[in-house]
């Protein structure tokens, strides 16, 4: 059996928080639970009922007092349990809702301009574009150009979808707001459910005249090329969020957005590591017995390296702050170079007969045996 919350936890009051108070968190979760808002959402419904319960006790002072003494407990299977003493559903969290806080019909004022108007309702589609960049690029940061092909306003009807000189009249089955409410009944009464007007699509108005150029839609087909700045220091799943750049709202709506989504290309030298950089250096034989210093390529430019005498395959070294800059700091990772003793794979006559002139050489030859573990060679 599933617990209760405490109806205080619910709404995230105080337990001597006030009425209005109360009201206004109980406000805040319908409208974020609302089914309208979260169609198909189950765990939303839930939270939608839960809080309108919530409400529905604190908000009464004899129910309040009743459930501060006693709990849940307290009231349940009692007429000041929510619902009636007989559960409370989701057509009693409607009702709840609206009874405060529906306005007689101006669900344009309860969900504001995102849901209330057209150009809530009819906000264009956002774009996604994948933006490929090197690494010489992320340690720099670099501006780029992209063209999107996007729906953009039609200048004929200027977006609102009627022709030139032609009427549009309000929406005689919604009155205007686009929305229309369908009552239907259950075993526990009337259930309230709010959709879109299916006389005008939501749109509020009708048009006795479509525009020739958009068919009433509002907008057309069209290509635009923005600037965009990537700041130094991003990387695969980073991304840009560019306000209102998306494809144009129908007849008049909000812009959608455009999301810049950052997707780093492969380096055949330098492999990341965070803000670190990994690179692999060959050297000579003699540059590692003898040691030396040495020319290193990195991200954003050429830098030298010591090479101690001795120094052995696989050893690793620290260029300190010549890794990537982190994102939004002043501050950079480091280039970690490995060390590779390079063994050609060809070699002349006379390079045979060099190197096994050396083969008898004690100094070159490695130890009998194993090395022991904690060793390198």
């Amino acid at each position: 059996m599933t617990t209760k919350r405490d109806y205080y936890e619910v709404l995230g009051v105080e337990r001597n928080a006030e009425t209005e108070v109360i009201k206004k968190a109980y406000r805040k979760l319908a409208l974020k639970f609302h089914p309208d808002r979260n169609p198909g959402d189950k765990d939303a419904e839930e939270r939608f009922k839960e809080a309108a319960e919530a409400y529905e006790v604190l908000r009464d002072d004899e129910k309040r007092a009743r459930y501060d003494r006693f709990g849940h407990e307290g009231l349940r299977g009692s007429a000041a349990w929510p619902g009636g003493g007989f559960g409370f559903d989701l057509s009693d969290a409607l009702r709840s809702f609206l009874r405060d806080f529906g306005g007689g019909f101006g669900f344009g004022d309860i969900f504001g301009e995102e849901m209330g108007s057209s150009r809530g309702r009819n906000k264009g589609e956002d774009l996604q574009i994948k933006l490929p960049l090197t690494l010489q690029e992320i340690a720099t940061g670099v501006e780029r150009k992209i063209r999107l092909k996007r729906l953009e306003t039609c200048e004929r009807c200027a977006g609102n979808g009627a022709e030139p000189g032609s009427s549009t009249s309000r929406c005689s089955q919604c009155n205007g707001t686009g929305r229309v409410r369908q009552v239907s009944s259950s075993l526990f009464g009337q259930m309230v459910r709010v959709v879109t007007c299916p006389g005008c699509g939501g749109e509020g108005r009708i048009i006795s005249d479509r525009c020739n150029d958009c068919n009433g839609s509002g907008r057309v087909e069209g290509e635009k090329t923005i600037s965009v700045k990537i700041p130094a220091g991003v990387a695969t799943g980073n991304y840009l969020t560019l306000r209102g750049q998306g494809h144009a709202g129908a007849r008049g709506g909000h812009p959608g957005d455009v999301y810049v989504l950052i997707a780093e290309k492969d380096d055949p030298h330098f492999e990341r590591q965070g803000d670190h950089i990994l690179c692999r250096l060959p050297i000579s034989f003699p540059m590692a017995v003898l040691g030396g210093e040495v020319e290193v390529p990195t991200i954003t430019g050429k830098s030298k390296i010591k090479i101690p005498p001795g120094t052995p395959s696989g050893k690793m070294f620290r260029m300190r702050g010549k890794g990537l800059p982190h994102l939004n700091s002043s501050s950079r990772g480091d280039q970690l170079v490995q060390i590779v003793v390079w063994v050609p794979d060809t070699i002349s006559r006379a390079d045979r007969k060099l190197i096994q002139s050396l083969s008898n050489n004690r100094v070159v030859n490695p130890p009998d045996g194993l090395l022991p573990l904690d060793e390198k060679g």
